[in-house]
């Protein structure tokens, strides 16, 4: 195993060597050095695993010292040493891509702390990107997370796949539980048949009786053909089924028969019809209260609740989310290849880890793809969070009014603000990020956090 490789600068050289050895106790190979410009001579010759420099130095400092080492490679983690005086320099440095900082007198175990940590997300990234290159983007290989929470549901996952069983996937709004279904039924023995997945809140009721059982033709007006329905089209592979909680009563007793007999009885027919179908459904919602409170049927509810899933919220797992903005960013520059953006500053990431995401993974990534549509430079940092969206930017608690698209003004609007109308300002808004999708509105009201039809509406009443 080759070992961790550390530059460490620092005019004061006894520092230097004191902090060096203090990493060798680990196995680590620390070369010193004595100031900015022969730091970054040694970049130029190999570069190291991390940086540990001191922030003021005679002639060329720990900015430049910052700077030469992000010029060679962005992810390069650099940790700064400061005076207590020079915390605002510090910052600055933090603005500019350093990983973090600490004050002198340098505490030794606090610096080994940042320095593996660092050192850990550098490596998390490299691996994240090798299974990027490496796997479909699929089923379990598109699920991001290392934590333990993660951990426990990849194993369940694992577990159940290869049993027919029904699952049932729990998890708020946004936790990705399509993503678990679509993987239990990769890993499984139906993983060459169709997977199947339906909304049951997307559709009124007497659409969506014939869309999972299909329908006679003549059965009701406009069915001019018969229709075969999503269970015979599942037949043989899965069917997923979403928001479960939401189905009304008259469906859920004829899924239970689906469920009990593996039968099937289109709208206005005579006849059933065997299907082979693995159900796997989903939901948001309390099923055990739904249950008491007679919203929905126990004998359906046992019936699909024999292996259990619960996907942890974005808030319990906020390990995750350094390897999630990793992999968003990737895809939203890929989707947006107009957009200068290429990585966040870990300042970005460290201030997104600290939100609470009551949308969690859903709207994680859209503000991502925010950040990137709208960013103006390679590197995405905090000040871009702040005239992208406000709103995440200010501490959970100062957040009183629910988010619209005027709560994200980009630069231009924030200037026009004390001359133009609230709703001048939405117009302008929703019209500029229109423009950055090439007139995509679904794309669009993603990024703007809001439903495709207030777009809609908002064009037919500016005709």
């Amino acid at each position: 195993m080759t070992a961790v490789r550390v530059l460490i600068v620092d005019d004061h050289v006894e520092m230097a060597r004191l902090v060096a050895d203090h990493f060798g106790e680990l196995g680590w190979d620390c070369q010193v050095v004595d100031g900015g410009a022969a730091a970054i001579a040694a970049l130029g010759a190999a570069l190291p695993d991390l940086v540990v420099t001191d922030l003021r130095m005679a002639g060329v400092d720990g900015l430049d010292v910052l700077a030469a080492a992000r010029a060679a490679d962005a992810e390069l983690p650099v940790i700064v040493m400061t005076a207590f005086g020079g915390i605002d320099s510090a910052i600055e440095a933090m603005r500019r891509g350093a990983w973090h900082y600490v004050t002198k007198p340098v505490r030794l175990d606090e610096l080994r702390l940042h320095a593996e940590r660092a050192l850990d997300e550098r490596r998390l990234r490299r691996e994240m990107r090798a299974l990027r290159a490496a796997a479909p983007r699929d089923g379990l290989d598109a699920m991001i997370g290392r934590g333990a929470a993660m951990q426990a549901v990849y194993r369940l996952i694992e577990r159940v796949a290869p049993s027919p069983a029904p699952v049932l996937v729990r998890g708020e709004s946004g936790t990705g539980k399509e993503l678990v279904a679509r993987a239990i039924h990769q890993r499984g023995a139906r993983r060459d048949r169709a997977f199947v997945a339906v909304n049951c809140t997307a559709l009124p009721e007497g659409l969506l009786e014939s869309e999972l059982f299909g329908h006679a033709r003549g059965a009701f007006t406009g069915a001019t053909a018969p229709r075969a329905g999503l269970f015979v089209e599942a037949s043989g592979g899965t069917l997923f089924l979403d928001e479960i909680g939401d189905m009304a009563p008259q469906l859920q007793a004829r899924l239970l028969r689906v469920v009990q007999l593996g039968e099937v009885r289109p709208v206005g027919s005579d006849e059933s019809r065997q299907v082979d179908v693995r159900i796997i459904a989903a939901t948001h919602q309390d099923l055990e209260a739904r249950v008491k409170d007679g919203g929905f049927r126990s004998d359906l509810y046992f019936r699909l609740n024999v292996v259990p899933i619960t996907i942890p919220p974005l808030r319990e797992r906020v390990e995750d989310i350094p390897l999630l903005v990793d992999s968003f960013v990737a895809r939203a520059c890929e989707r947006n290849p107009h957009s200068p953006a290429r990585r966040f500053t870990p300042a970005l990431v460290a201030a997104l880890a600290r939100r609470p995401w009551p949308g969690n993974v859903r709207e994680l990534e859209n503000l991502v793809e925010r950040l990137v549509v709208m960013a103006a430079t390679a590197e995405v940092g905090v000040e871009d969070l702040a005239l992208a969206a406000p709103a995440a930017a200010e501490p959970a608690a100062a957040v009183t009014a629910p988010a619209s698209p005027a709560a994200s003004p980009d630069a231009f609007v924030v200037a026009r603000a004390r001359m133009s109308s609230l709703r001048e300002l939405e117009d302008e808004y929703i019209a500029w990020v229109l423009a950055r999708c090439d007139g995509n509105k679904t794309r669009a009201a993603e990024i703007l956090g809001v439903d495709v039809s207030t777009i809609h509406r908002r064009l037919r009443r500016d005709g």
